[in-house]
């Protein structure tokens, strides 16, 4: 950044004063909330943050420093724009995962047909899962997906022969409960970040982040969140 484009001593003071009134609003707000969803909290909340995100910025511009609090960024959920007392609410969950040792897979696939050789491969195939299974990735995915819940997949991810990645879960806000099979043919399309409640994020990014190796404490399920791996994103809300 050149000179002239550099925030003043009195631009990077003012920001740190911002963060100050910023820091006693936000203790007002905690101390005098009507409950855990009090908006004035929430207002606060994102207040501070901008204001120390803003006041990080400058401090890095001015003076090549950074502060020592973690600043959310863009991976930070946008504005809540949800009612503030939601009727309903929608668990949106996505997790990933590769397939290391497939002989294990089709192992455990085949062990479900044996028990059960009408079971089914795709909705609307059944009985067509016996013959391929062993020898079918794809079949073996569909027959162990279809037969188990995907908690107990999340926790037997091994025994299935699958690597887990990253997973997130997103607790959204809903006007109304959806009527049965309405979202059924998109189940993702409504998916509005500003309606997010909370979100809890699990990666391995995480643990390079706290320092830590492959043989560190688990995650815990569905996102992690309060152990190594995982964090929770816009829980302010």
């Amino acid at each position: 950044m050149s000179d002239a484009a550099q925030p003043t001593a009195a631009e990077v003071r003012a920001a740190a004063e911002a963060v100050k009134a910023a820091l006693d609003r936000h203790l007002d707000a905690v101390e005098r909330r009507s409950g855990e969803d009090d908006p004035a909290v929430y207002a606060a909340f994102n207040e501070l943050a901008a204001t120390a995100e803003a006041y990080d910025e400058l401090l890095y511009d001015a003076y090549d420093e950074v502060t020592p609090f973690e600043i959310p960024g863009d991976d930070t959920l946008p504005a809540y724009a949800g009612p503030e007392e939601p009727s309903a609410v929608s668990v949106l969950i996505r997790r990933d995962y590769a397939v290391v040792e497939s002989q294990r897979l089709l192992a455990q696939a085949q062990r479900v047909v044996d028990l059960d050789p009408d079971v089914d491969t795709e909705p609307g195939t059944p009985g067509s899962a016996a013959g391929i299974v062993g020898s079918s990735v794809h079949a073996a995915l569909g027959v162990l997906f279809g037969e188990y819940e995907p908690d107990e997949i999340a926790s037997r991810h091994k025994e299935f022969g699958l690597e887990e990645g990253d997973s997130t879960l997103w607790v959204a806000a809903a006007d109304d409960p959806a009527e049965p099979g309405e979202w059924l043919a998109a189940p993702f399309d409504q998916a509005d970040p500003q309606r997010v409640i909370c979100r809890f994020d699990v990666s391995a990014v995480f643990d390079e982040e706290l320092g830590l190796d492959e043989d560190g404490p688990d995650e815990g399920e569905d996102g992690g969140a309060a152990g190594p791996g995982g964090r929770p994103v816009g829980t302010g809300r």
